[in-house]
Formats: structure tokens, sequence, C-alpha cells
């Protein structure tokens, strides 16, 4: 995911997210301590899952926050309850994290375990079956999730705004949460064919599992952390909806057709899951679709297969198709910012994020 081009204070106020983030991980792994090794193990664990990552959420949220409070709004937010909402964001995007790898049977992340591969490897180093490692890891990445869910909801609980503004920042949170499990589950209701995988549907899916958390809800949280007005959290979520179907299927692209020392993760991953994404979705209907149905989602499937699967891809147009649904979203999305009434810092600012999604593979 591209990075976004913000100014210096906001640059400040990104620093001390992280600084935030280490400060309460530094508290609940001390405080855990007490209820044994394994749990304060665990609150470690977690807090090596949430680094490495861009901090996108945090720095929507800290960018509308600012850009809106500086034009003349009635917001009388200070940047300390900003940064807490932006903290939220980042810990309910690692809980996202921690149990997608589970639903994912994922071990690995960014190239390294992740919770449920280091739980299942130190089961494994101290006798444990191969099955009860697994369960070992899988209940610890879980518990994990469930523990930085609370507490991200717990820290906009808190934040210490007018009691409307409240109400609102989590009404917000709660819909982010909502629909992003509603996305979740229909992806894996089409992972294992309880419903048939049809490309409107995949796109239905594609927004709500990204597109609501990781840029609708953090921009109009800030915007309401600023006191803008319904026109604004209009506009900022249909921007956000735009922008987070462009984004993901640019993954979906990444996924199949990205360097796996950039992704992080091999190019045949989602391909031997039988993920079904947007890719596979627009294949399905065409006449190359027996080459591909026998190859795709084997657990065996080798990097040569998986290379010759991505090039059935791109002969039968998927690849094209789908590169022309990232800039047509990304399009759509800068023309709902230019025809707002957005400062233009801020229209500036989100158009070039949405440019960015175009030609991710270059």
């Amino acid at each position: 995911m591209s990075q976004i081009q913000i100014g210096t204070r906001e640059t400040d106020l990104s620093i001390e997210v992280d600084s935030r983030l280490a400060a309460f991980f530094d508290e609940r792994i001390t405080a855990a301590a007490r209820y044994g090794s394994e749990y304060q193990h665990l609150w470690s664990s977690v807090r090596d899952a949430s680094g490495g990552g861009k901090r996108i959420r945090p720095r929507f949220v800290l960018s509308a926050f600012r850009k809106l409070s500086n034009v003349g709004s009635t917001g009388e937010t200070d940047d300390s309850a900003a940064l807490d909402v932006a903290v939220a964001f980042e810990l309910l995007h690692t809980a996202f994290l921690l149990h997608d790898d589970v639903i994912d049977g994922d071990t690995v992340r960014r190239g390294v375990a992740n919770v449920v591969g280091e739980f299942a490897a130190d089961a494994q180093a101290k006798g444990a079956t191969e099955g009860r490692s697994r369960l070992w890891g899988e209940t610890a990445a879980i518990l994990g999730g469930d523990l930085l869910i609370q507490a991200s909801h717990s820290l906009v609980a808190r934040v210490p705004v007018a009691p409307a503004a409240r109400a609102a920042l989590l009404d917000v949170f709660d819909h982010s949460v909502f629909v992003t499990a509603a996305g979740e589950l229909a992806d894996v209701s089409f992972s294992v064919g309880v419903d048939e995988a049809r490309l409107p549907d995949i796109l239905a899916m594609t927004e709500r599992k990204t597109a609501t958390y990781s840029f609708a809800g953090p921009l109009t949280a800030g915007a309401v952390l600023a006191g803008a007005g319904g026109d604004v959290l209009e506009v900022l979520g249909e921007y956000g909806r735009l922008l987070g179907v462009a984004f993901q299927l640019g993954d979906d692209l990444l996924g199949v057709f990205g360097a796996q020392d950039v992704t992080g993760k091999s190019i045949v991953s989602d391909l031997r899951e039988g993920k079904e994404t947007s890719l596979i979705a627009y294949a399905r209907a065409t006449d190359c679709w027996p080459e591909i149905e026998p190859l795709l989602g084997r657990p065996d499937l080798s990097e040569a297969d998986g290379r010759a699967l991505a090039a059935v891809l791109v002969d039968c147009g998927a690849k094209a198709f789908v590169e022309e649904l990232v800039a047509e979203h990304s399009t759509r999305a800068i023309a709902v910012l230019e025809a707002s009434s957005l400062p233009e810092p801020l229209v500036d600012e989100l158009s070039s994020v949405a440019r960015s999604c175009v030609g991710r593979l270059s």
C-alpha cells in the first residue's frame, strides 16, 4: 500500500502514534506478567505483529482532522483525542490481521512467523503434536485479536470530546467492525463454495472487507473530530469506499503478479488457497477457465505452475480487466473530491493517494 504524503505537523503526529502504541503494549505486557509467562508472551507477540506497517489508517485520521480543523470548523478537539482515535484504528487493523491469519491458515506474515506460527513452533519444540501445536497457535492469534478489538473500542469510548462527538465516533467505529465482518464472512463463503463467486459479489465483498475500516472509517472519524458536517462526512465516506476498492483490487493483482521481495508473500499463495478474487471471478467466465480450474486451490501448486497459471490470467484478459477497474475506481474517487467543497490541501493529498493506486505493479 502506497505511503500517504502528509505535512510536517501530521508527520509529527504520526510519530506520536508509534509512541502511544509502544506505551500501550509496554503497559499490557507488564500487566500480563501477573497472569503467567505465556500470557505475557502473547502480548509481546501481538506487539510485534503491530510493527512494520505503514500506519495508513492513523494517517487518514490525522490528516482529515488537521486539514479540516484548519478551515474554520466548529471542532474543539485537541491533538490528543485525534491520536487516541488514530491508535484505535491501528489496533483494530492489527486485530483483523491476527484473525485473518487464522482464517487463511497462514503462519507467516511479512516474511516472518506470525502469532500462529510463533506459538505453534513453540508448542512443537516442547513436544506437542503438529495438530495440537496448530491449535495453540490459532488460539493465541484469536485471543490476541479479540483483546485488541476490545482495547480499540475502549480507546474510542474514552476519547475526551463532547458526548455527541463521542457517540458519532463510536457509530463510525462500530460500523467499520460490523461491515468488515460481513466482508470477511463473504470472502470465506466464496472460497469454500458456500456461495457462487460472481464478479459483482466479489466487488461488494472487496468493498466491505477493506474499504470501510481502512479508508472511509478513519477519514470520517478524523472529520468528526474536526467538527465537520454531514456533507463532508458523505464525501469522505464515498471517496474512502472507492479508494478502498481500488487498493484491494491492486492487492489482488500484487498477490499473483507482484514481486515476493516487495509483497512479503509468495505469488502462488492466493492461487494455492483458491482465493476468489476479482481476477478469478473474471476468468471463470472466459474460455480459459478449463485451464485454470484444475490448478486453482491445489495446496501442492508449484512455483512453475503458479507462473503458468498467472500467464493464463493474462491471456484470458483478467489482469487487464482488473487493472481497468483499479483505474476506474481511482478516477471516480478523485472526481468525488473535485466536486466537493473540501479544503484544497486535503483534496490534493487524497487525490495523490488515489492516483497512486494505478500502476502499483510497475
